[in-house]
Formats: structure tokens, C-alpha cells, sequence
């Protein structure tokens, strides 16, 4: 009797953990158009190493816009060269597009609903790291998915011809195109500071080379006449000897 409960017991509790155990997968009544829909932005700076490549991968649904910005801060080492090689791949592999430049932008529509990959390469600098300066994202003109778009169309289609002055209507489609003028206003604000920031670190670069150059030059000027002077000295200068032997005037 004894045996029989602490079997049904350990039965009732390895059973209770099997069925209780953590999710495998996460959300499983959640699609990835509600977990990933809507418009976002981000921005930031990376370091890359000489000859080295940093890539990072953005999600963006099929039909909408995807872009990204960036700037080439500084570049420090030997030989070095602001140029920078951008390229974006979409979901299956193939090339969206690339730049070769010290700025750029891409601005393309999605045609694929996935993750696009951001591959920066460096293989210009072999001896030099640069600093970059980043802003991607994505916006869309609706925030839902198209079955919930055709629905509210459809709707709306309603009450437009029941109601042709519909003044909420008027109000929330005018909040939607404030919404995307401010987020590009956002966009354009986010590249003009990569701008700002990139001349200052220019004007730090010059300010440094200018001073290291003057001190150089001083430096060779203050050498050449302390020669020139020992030189001209040394003309003047005549040997020990007899009275036959020195020069006369």
C-alpha cells in the first residue's frame, strides 16, 4: 500500500513537471507582424578596426521604406582614407545596394519581409581605425497589418458615404501626416548632428596637424641658423703657428 502511493505520488509529480515546464517557444499566439510592426529609428557610433567589417541586421515588412545614414567621423593611422564601403542585403542574400564614400544614404522599399543585413567594411584603412556614425530605420505610412488595413478601408469607405463630413476621420488622418513629418524632420535633425559632429572632429584633426607641423618647423628653422652661425664662425677661425705662416691683410 505504502509502495503504491509513493508511486502515484512521484507519477503525479514528474507528470505535473513535464506538463508545468517553461515555454520553448516564445509567444507562440503572436506573429511576428504584431511583435515587429511599426516605425523606429536608431542611432549610434562604431568603431572599426583597420581592414576590419561590422555588420547589423534591421527587420522591415514587404512594401515599406527602409533607409539608413551614415557618416564618417575620424580616421586615425597611417596612410588613411575617409572612404567607406556600405553594403545591404536583403532577406534571401541578394544586393539591395552599396556606397563607397565618407556619407551616404540608402533609401529603398522593402521587397522582402524579414531582416535585412548592414554590412560596413573598412578594407580601405590596413593600417587605421575610423569612427562611424549610424541612423537606420524603418517608417510606415499605417501601423497595421493588411488585413486589418482592408477591413478599416472598407469601413471607411462606409462612412464616408454615410457621412461625407466625418470630422474624426479629417482629425485622425491629419494627426497620421503630422506623425510622418516629424519623424523625417527627426531623420533630417539626426544627420545634420552626424554632420556637425564630423566637422568638429575634423577641425580637432587640423588643429593637431597644424601644431604638430609648427612646432616641427620651428624647430628646423632654430637648427639651420644655429649651423649656419657655427659654419661662419668656423671661417673665421685660424690655426697656431709662426707670424710667416698666418694670414696677412
Amino acid at each position: 500500500m505504502v509502495s503504491m502511493i509513493l508511486s502515484l505520488f512521484l507519477i503525479l509529480m514528474f507528470g505535473g513537471l513535464v506538463h508545468g515546464g517553461p515555454m520553448i517557444e516564445p509567444h507562440p499566439n503572436i506573429t511576428d507582424q504584431e511583435l515587429f510592426w511599426g516605425a523606429d529609428q536608431y542611432d549610434f557610433a562604431v568603431v572599426l578596426r583597420a581592414s576590419g567589417m561590422e555588420c547589423f541586421w534591421h527587420f522591415a515588412h514587404r512594401g515599406e521604406t527602409f533607409y539608413l545614414n551614415y557618416m564618417v567621423q575620424w580616421v586615425t593611422g597611417v596612410g588613411h582614407d575617409r572612404h567607406l564601403s556600405v553594403y545591404v542585403n536583403a532577406p534571401s542574400g541578394l544586393l539591395v545596394s552599396n556606397v563607397d564614400d565618407a556619407q551616404g544614404q540608402i533609401n529603398f522599399e522593402a521587397k522582402e519581409t524579414g531582416f535585412y543585413q548592414m554590412c560596413f567594411s573598412n578594407f580601405h584603412n590596413r593600417f587605421g581605425t575610423m569612427q562611424v556614425f549610424l541612423s537606420f530605420g524603418v517608417y510606415y505610412d499605417s501601423f497595421q497589418d493588411p488585413a486589418k488595413q482592408q477591413e478599416e478601408e472598407k469601413k471607411r469607405k462606409e462612412e464616408v458615404r454615410k457621412d461625407l463630413n466625418n470630422t474624426l476621420n479629417i482629425i485622425e488622418e491629419s494627426s497620421h501626416k503630422v506623425e510622418s513629418h516629424v519623424f523625417h524632420i527627426f531623420r533630417f535633425y539626426t544627420f545634420g548632428r552626424m554632420r556637425k559632429s564630423a566637422d568638429y572632429y575634423l577641425l580637432r584633426s587640423n588643429s593637431q596637424y597644424i601644431s604638430w607641423w609648427s612646432t616641427a618647423l620651428s624647430l628646423l628653422i632654430v637648427t639651420s641658423g644655429y649651423l649656419q652661425l657655427l659654419f661662419l664662425k668656423r671661417l673665421f677661425v685660424s690655426g697656431t703657428g709662426s707670424e710667416e705662416e698666418k694670414p696677412r691683410c
